[in-house]
């Protein structure tokens, strides 16, 4: 099964985030083959971190609740909340695989919220489809999806786009599926060497 975590920053909390580095970088590289994608998210100023996102592969929910809150982290307080849901891969890659590599361009996370759940009814995924004119630039995409797997709550996606509002819009086309669309910068994450 796959899942997207976001660990959303606590105000304030940089300073802890950095403190933490060294031991979240050793707890992640316990799930590399696991590991879909990953990186920090940023504020508006481009450098002030505001978030950890991981799409990642595990057995079940209960290993990804402990996946999530295990993490170093969150067990010291640095985030505010997590966003954890199922997920599925539609474009069945990681980001090591995205033709465009960890650099050149803006990347963003791009999350849309679904106005009401809704069951899947047979169909994959609840009819949603990769876009095919934006394929080239999505490094990760698919749908948020209740634990059971049956019902779509909203899409995630990582994309390289010149910025935030077209980035953005890569959803909301499709604007009546979402109560809530957000854009925020992301780069590729691991070790820095």
């Amino acid at each position: 099964m796959e899942f997207f975590c976001y660990h959303r920053d606590r105000p304030g909390s940089a300073a802890l985030r950095r403190e933490l580095l060294e031991e979240h970088w050793s707890y992640l590289d316990r799930y590399e083959a696991e590991l879909i994608a990953r990186g920090p998210t940023f504020a508006a100023d481009g450098e002030t971190p505001s978030g950890s996102v991981h799409i990642v592969e595990l057995p079940d929910p209960a290993a990804a609740r402990a996946f999530a809150f295990d993490e170093p982290g969150y067990q010291a307080g640095a985030y505010r909340d997590v966003l954890l849901r199922r997920w599925h891969n539609l474009l069945g890659r990681t980001m090591g695989d995205f033709p465009g590599g960890p650099s050149g361009g803006d990347r963003f996370l791009v999350l849309g919220l679904g106005a009401e759940p809704v069951g899947l009814d047979g169909q994959p995924v609840g009819g949603l489809d990769v876009p095919s004119a934006d394929r080239e630039e999505l490094i990760a995409y698919g749908p948020l999806l209740s634990d059971d797997g049956t019902s779509w709550l909203g899409t995630a996606m990582l994309v390289r786009a010149p910025d935030a509002e077209t980035a953005r819009r890569r959803l909301t086309a499709d604007h009546h599926r979402y109560a809530q669309v957000e854009a925020h910068d992301w780069e590729f994450g691991g070790r820095r060497t």
